[in-house]
């Protein structure tokens, strides 16, 4: 196998959550480009629209699918859609997530548990229906979850101050772990990014507010920025990572090496 065959995702199906715009449309991009089919989940419609028809000019087969990844009877919805249309499941990211920002004294825990509920829940019960499918198919496949260093590290309440939002990151890294290890042998393979800062709709108040903080901590001396995401998503649901499970990759600038 060539270099080039190893990142070639041609024949695939990958299903990314919170597809529609931001990270999530720029990863669906990435996997679309690198020949898989793609479908792409979010709770409003009104995104998906543009999103289906961006992936659509490049080329590259799309399906929207309007889901709440906290809602079991919607994830299977989901799931089953892709199969009817594309045949197969190869790939998820598992990248849908929200974010409460409050000092945890005052953080009330109907926010806590929504940002979990989604966040590591919501995540859970897609990998949960996604993963049957797969080894139901007897090929194996790629699970992404799409964490973040907050889940690896704390962080300062001046920079962000979002207790749930770190919480429900660092129990998606040990979700993947353990699902590594338990569906290895049927083929399933589960990673994680855990991405630093970059500027989407979830960060775009703290960028606003703590860039030259955020960019002092960070060892390049910048946010990240569009595309750089695109390659270690690649990388972790192709055939280029076939003896890669349980592995977090870290894509922060070396923020975290401090």
């Amino acid at each position: 196998m060539s270099v080039k065959d190893l990142f070639d995702l041609s024949g695939t199906v990958a299903l990314v959550t919170g597809g529609s715009r931001g990270l999530g449309l720029e990863i669906a991009t990435a996997l679309g480009e690198a020949g898989a089919g793609i479908a792409i989940t979010a709770r409003r419609e009104q995104w998906l629209t543009s999103a289906e028809e961006l992936l659509a000019g490049k080329g590259i087969a799309c399906l929207s699918i309007a889901c709440d990844v906290t809602q079991p009877s919607q994830v299977n919805s989901a799931v089953a859609a892709v199969l009817e249309r594309f045949g197969r499941l190869d790939v998820l990211v598992n990248n849908a997530g929200i974010s409460w920002v409050e000092p945890i004294e005052t953080m009330p825990v109907e926010k806590w548990r929504s940002v979990v509920d989604t966040n590591v829940t919501g995540c859970f019960l897609m990998a949960q229906a996604a993963g049957a499918a797969m080894m139901r198919g007897g090929r194996g496949g790629a699970i992404v979850n799409v964490a973040s260093i907050a889940g690896l590290v704390g962080t300062p309440p001046d920079v962000l101050d979002a207790v749930g939002y770190s919480a429900s990151k660092g129990a998606l890294i040990s979700l993947t772990r353990d699902l590594a290890v338990k569906w290895a042998r049927h083929g399933v393979r589960v990673n994680a990014i855990a991405p630093g800062f970059f500027e989407t709709r979830l960060t775009a108040s703290t960028i606003e507010r703590s860039r030259a903080e955020i960019e002092r901590a960070t060892p390049m001396g910048r946010i990240g920025r569009p595309g750089e995401l695109q390659g270690a998503a690649l990388f972790l649901a192709s055939p280029a990572s076939t003896y890669v499970t349980g592995h977090v990759l870290v894509v922060d600038g070396g923020a975290t090496a401090w």
